[in-house]
C-alpha cells in the first residue's frame, strides 16, 4: 500500500480502536463502513441458521474485508460475522466514501481486486479442507496459523473458540487436543494451548 495513497485513505474514514472480541459486523446486518485493518488480527465467519460457525480468513495489518466492501457497495445485508481476534486499529471508511474512492483512485480498486483474488483463494482452501481432510488435520492447522498470527506458540484460546472456527462439536476439538498433547504436539491448559512443534 502506497504511503500518499493510504494518506487519502485515512482522511476519508476514522480510525477507531477495538478489544479483541468486539464484534465488527454481524451477520444479517447493513454495512455502514468498509474496515481497513492498521494493527490487530480480525477474523471472519460464517454463520449457518442454527448459529454455528466456520472460519473463512484473518483480516491482518494493510488488509481489509471485501465481503463488507461488495456488500456495501449492493446496499445488501452482510452475509459474513468479523469479530476481533487481537485487540486492532481499524480505518472505518464509510460506503460514500468508498464509492468516491472508486471513482477518483484507482489504487484503492486494484488494492480490492487483489485482496479480493487472495479471499477467493482462502475460501477455496477452506472448502477444500471442510471437504477432503480430517478435523485433526484441520484442527492443526488452525494452530499453527494462530501461532503465526500471534508471534507466540503459546494461545490464549478456550476449546469452544477452536470448535467454533472450525465449525465442529466443543467435545469433538477436547477429543483431538488430548489426543494431539499425547504425541507430544501440544500442551494444554486453562484457557492456554502451548504448540509445541510449529511446523505443519
Amino acid at each position: 500500500m502506497k504511503d500518499d495513497l493510504f494518506e487519502k485513505w485515512m482522511e476519508a474514514g476514522d480510525i477507531r480502536t477495538f478489544p479483541a472480541g468486539t464484534v465488527l459486523l454481524q451477520d444479517g446486518s447493513y454495512i455502514r463502513s468498509v474496515p481497513v485493518v492498521l494493527s490487530g488480527v480480525v477474523k471472519v465467519l460464517k454463520q449457518n441458521d442454527e448459529g454455528r460457525e466456520i472460519l473463512l480468513y484473518y483480516i491482518q495489518p494493510g488488509e481489509s474485508c471485501v465481503m463488507s466492501f461488495l456488500g456495501g457497495l449492493h446496499e445488501e445485508k452482510s452475509k459474513i460475522k468479523a469479530v476481533v481476534e487481537e485487540d486492532a486499529d481499524v480505518l472505518l471508511i464509510p460506503i460514500d466514501e468508498v464509492r468516491r474512492l472508486i471513482r477518483e483512485e484507482y489504487g484503492f480498486i486494484e488494492f480490492m481486486f487483489r485482496l479480493y483474488h487472495r479471499r477467493f483463494e482462502e475460501v477455496l482452501s477452506v472448502l477444500e479442507a471442510v471437504a477432503f481432510k480430517r478435523m485433526d488435520e484441520r484442527l492443526l492447522s488452525l494452530l499453527h496459523k494462530k501461532v503465526l498470527l500471534n508471534g507466540s506458540p503459546q494461545l490464549q484460546i478456550t476449546h469452544q473458540q477452536l470448535a467454533d472456527e472450525l465449525g465442529t462439536d466443543r467435545v469433538v476439538v477436547s477429543r483431538l487436543l488430548k489426543q494431539l498433547e499425547n504425541e507430544g504436539v501440544v500442551q494444554l491448559g486453562r484457557n492456554r494451548i502451548v504448540v509445541m512443534k510449529t511446523s505443519p
